[in-house]
């Protein structure tokens, strides 16, 4: 076999010189790098041409004097130099990245490597040391970071300005239709005229119950609700809303419904499950105007760790899984990607607040589920909700029946709200309802009355009171009245936003605005239980 020859030009520089001289030649070659070395008590033994190109001194000026030098004032102060070569000696390498100091007092961002010398025996009799200046990649990855800050405040910012701007179109709506009737009601008074004020206080309870919905959604959609969460079987909610659906549908859509028998039971609020699938089939309804087939159906799934894994917030486990599909036009992938976005919507201006997609994404994640939209530009779309498999039976509920007799006038009802004209309203509304009525307007005051021998068959109390909020006047309420039951009313709370995370024994809750005849059916069930 024929052996590569040595170029002569290499045979003679390696003759001319002895093995150190050659490793001292390749050494001072790199200039692109600091490379030199320290004794064991780290004293600059050798130093390079990159090291004399980084940090300005000449090797005669720096050899024998310590590396500490080149370390700023206050990484000299907290100990650096000793830890480097500590951590060299210990872990057989230090590396690490920070500002170091030119001879001219300037500085530059280094990164560091330090390796132990050994001898035969293993004692560490130096360290070798490579320094590289990297300051411009620093700077140009503190220039990125800024810049995505930057995109990342912007696009923060068109959010928030998409969700007020959507709020506040919404909201003012509303409440321009509110105003006008309320102003409408009060010219006919002024006239002694009554004609009409039927419809116009019609309008105006239909417009507030829009405004709670709005709220309701945004709620939803920040994860911040009140759910009464409970068991619940799917198959019986579907089953229940199977003639809604086909009203909703109309004629020229064919309803498939599809549940397997056996589904597990759920732990969600069944009410904000009902409005989150009535959502998605108005959603099917619209999507298909010259009709075609919405399926309904329900399964039992599971989620492993590795799909898990793929999203945010979702745990592997039991689910059972409600998809809602139909035949119709579709999303690109670009309209799927932002079908959950507040206020994002497709349809045209006044048919739809783009907040339903929002919000049931919102109350799924509050639920602990998953959701996902599939879909494909003129084959339909399947929207599919995982909600987590309860380990209890499903809770059977019947509508409290609606006693037309008046409320118990026996009966006390103390009512604590903060809010002065909701407090009175609340009173007047008590009071309408049969019952005898106290109000309070903060929880101390509320604490003198049960406190004294007042009687008080049931406490009514808004969640958000200011120092002492009403979970916490509940808890001394039931200490001071042994069995006295409480009914909570929340526009928002955090705390609340799960009920069965927040309730007690003898505790409800309901959520503003409400009804009166949603506060009849509350009041007859509480106080006839007490």
């Amino acid at each position: 076999m024929n052996k590569k020859k040595v170029p002569i030009h290499a045979e003679r520089l390696a003759a001319s010189l002895p093995a150190d001289g050659q490793y001292r030649l390749l050494i001072d070659a790199v200039t692109d790098y600091a490379i030199y070395m320290l004794d064991s008590a780290g004293l600059v033994s050798s130093w390079n041409t990159g090291a004399h190109r980084f940090k300005g001194y000449e090797p005669l000026e720096i050899i024998g004097q310590h590396f500490s030098r080149f370390y700023t004032e206050e990484d000299r102060q907290a100990g650096l130099p000793a830890m480097a070569l500590e951590t060299a000696s210990r872990e057989g390498r230090f590396e690490g990245e920070g500002w170091r100091v030119r001879k001219d007092g300037t500085r530059f961002w280094a990164n560091v490597v330090v390796d132990p010398i050994r001898a035969s025996d293993g004692a560490i009799i130096g360290f070798a040391k490579i320094t590289r200046d990297v300051t411009e990649r620093m700077e140009a990855q503190k220039a990125a970071e800024i810049s995505r800050e930057a995109l990342f405040h912007s696009q923060k910012m068109d959010a928030v300005g998409q969700l007020t701007g959507g709020i506040a179109h919404d909201f003012n709506n509303i409440l321009g239709e509110i105003t006008i009737s309320l102003d409408l009601i009060q010219r006919q008074l002024d006239s002694g005229r009554s004609d009409g004020l039927d419809r116009l206080t019609k309008a105006a309870s239909e417009s507030a119950q829009r405004a709670a919905m709005l709220t309701h959604r945004l709620l939803a959609f920040a994860r911040r609700q009140p759910l009464d969460v409970k068991a619940a079987d799917t198959n019986a909610l579907v089953a229940s809303m199977e003639n809604l659906f086909r009203r909703t549908l109309g004629e020229n859509i064919a309803l498939e419904v599809a549940v397997k028998a056996g589904t597990w039971p759920v732990l969600t609020d069944a009410s904000q499950l009902e409005n989150a699938i009535l959502n998605l089939v108005i959603n099917a309804r619209d999507a298909m105007p010259d009709g075609g087939t919405l399926t309904i159906e329900t399964v039992n799934t599971h989620l492993d760790e590795a799909y898990a894994r793929l999203y945010v917030d979702v745990r592997a486990g039991d689910y059972v899984l409600i998809s809602v599909s139909d035949t119709g036009k579709g999303m690109s992938d670009a309209i799927v990607n932002q079908a959950f976005d507040p206020f994002f919507t497709t349809k045209p201006i006044g048919q739809g607040t783009g907040l339903g997609l929002s919000m049931i994404h919102g109350f799924v994640k509050q639920s602990g589920g998953h959701v996902r939209i599939y879909s494909e530009v003129g084959r339909g779309t399947v929207v599919k909700i995982y909600l987590r498999r309860a380990i209890m039976d499903a809770e059977q509920t019947a509508p409290v029946p609606r006693d037309e007799v008046p409320g118990d006038q026996s009966k006390t009802i103390l009512i604590v709200d903060d809010n002065h004209a909701l407090l009175e309203a609340m009173k007047e509304a008590i009071t309408e309802l049969g019952y005898n009525c106290i109000a309070a307007p903060d929880a101390q005051s509320a604490i003198t009355i049960l406190n004294s021998p007042q009687r008080v068959d049931l406490l009514v109390t808004d969640v958000g009171l200011p120092i002492m909020n009403g979970r916490q006047l509940a808890e001394i309420a039931q200490q001071l009245r042994k069995d006295l039951r409480v009914l909570f009313m929340t526009g928002y709370t955090a705390k609340a936003a799960v009920r069965g995370n927040f309730l007690a024994d003898g505790m409800e809750m309901m959520t503003k605005p409400f009804t009166i005849n949603a506060l009849a059916d509350k009041l007859i069930q509480l106080t006839n239980d007490a």
